[in-house]
């Protein structure tokens, strides 16, 4: 197989590309829906579900298991998070750890508590999860988390034990000279509380992170990038250091799933969708027109989910009288 004039083995593109999955997903989802799809028409099942899968919105209301699964995934995630809910980030608007997690759910009903409380550790340098972020610091410290959580798990294993005196990956053992030469407690307390303020040499958290990624199996960031973060100081905090990648532009650019921070806010075609959306608003008579608003801001981000798509567009092939406008809830 030829991808850019370079001979890939067959095996090595599936195991990148993750088509197997895909596929063994597309076929699972046409079992558990198999009257509705078969009516539907298989080829075009196939074809809209794998377009999706291009084009990423084949995410959206998927199970948490789903959406972590490939690379690809969590880019995909990541991208729909920021489309739908950057008008906050416009508005200037704070919000809590919990309020955040709110709105992830609105896209993945299931999604892990977990991440979002690393993410805000990440934004508030490990203080109080309980305050106020802006979005433009939760997303990119959300991307960094949910994108390359794998590494991140390793990377604070491997500055655990730099903190606590030991050699990364090493077990000690100790002997009873080195029991007689233990401080008293309150000494070591001490000791350990003002090790965790200052962080660890940053030369040697730098060293380890780049023999972590010659036995790393998962997506982890460029080694220039961590040596050119580490290399600025000379100690370092766990947080201090997950908050300097996620500002890093470089890494940001590598993981493609979001703008530069002078673009965040900037998005014209979901704001074309936004003006036609406000606009059928504005002419519709008799509505209410806070109600229509939020009714018809879950329609423009459920528009993007593929597998929906195919059951709701199949539904009313079905059983529509021929008319698609929807009844405004809010009229008698």
């Amino acid at each position: 197989m030829s991808r850019l004039g370079a001979i890939v083995p067959v095996e090595e593109y599936l195991a990148e590309s993750h088509v197997l999955f895909y596929l063994s997903d597309a076929v699972s989802q046409l079992l558990e829906h198999k009257e509705e799809y078969t009516q539907f028409g298989l080829i075009r099942y196939f074809a809209e579900y794998f377009s999706s899968v291009k084009n990423s919105n084949h995410v959206l209301f998927r199970e948490f298991n789903y959406i972590r699964a490939t690379p690809h995934n969590r880019v995909s995630f990541i991208r729909v998070f920021w489309r739908c809910f950057r008008q906050i980030g416009k508005s200037g608007e704070l919000l809590s750890m919990q309020e955040y997690r709110s709105l992830l759910q609105l896209l993945c009903p299931d999604f892990s508590m977990e991440v979002v409380q690393s993410t805000a550790r990440i934004v508030l340098m490990d203080d109080a999860t309980d305050c106020l972020m802006s979005f433009s610091d939760f997303i990119y410290a959300f991307q960094l988390q949910f994108y390359y959580q794998e590494f991140l798990e390793s990377v604070l294993a491997i500055y655990q034990d730099l903190l606590a005196g030991k050699s990364p990956n090493t077990v000690f053992v100790p002997t009873s000279a080195s029991v007689e030469q233990l401080p008293s407690v309150a000494v070591e307390e001490n000791d350990k509380e003002e090790q965790q303020r200052d962080g660890v040499e940053a030369c040697m958290l730098a060293d380890c992170v780049d023999a972590l990624c010659d036995r790393f199996k998962h997506s982890h960031p460029s080694r220039a990038c961590v040596r050119e973060i580490l290399d600025q100081t000379d100690k370092v905090s766990y947080y201090s250091f997950l908050m300097s990648l996620a500002k890093h532009e470089t890494i940001n650019q590598t993981i493609g799933a979001l703008p530069s921070k002078a673009e965040l806010f900037f998005d014209p075609e979901m704001d074309q969708e936004l003006d036609k959306l406000i606009a059928q608003i504005s002419v519709s008579p008799g509505s209410n027109s806070s109600g229509s608003a939020v009714g018809g801001l879950k329609e423009v981000q459920r528009r993007a989910s593929p597998r929906r798509n195919i059951h709701h567009r199949r539904k009313m092939e079905v059983e529509s009288d021929g008319s698609t406008e929807e009844t405004d809830s809010s009229e008698n």
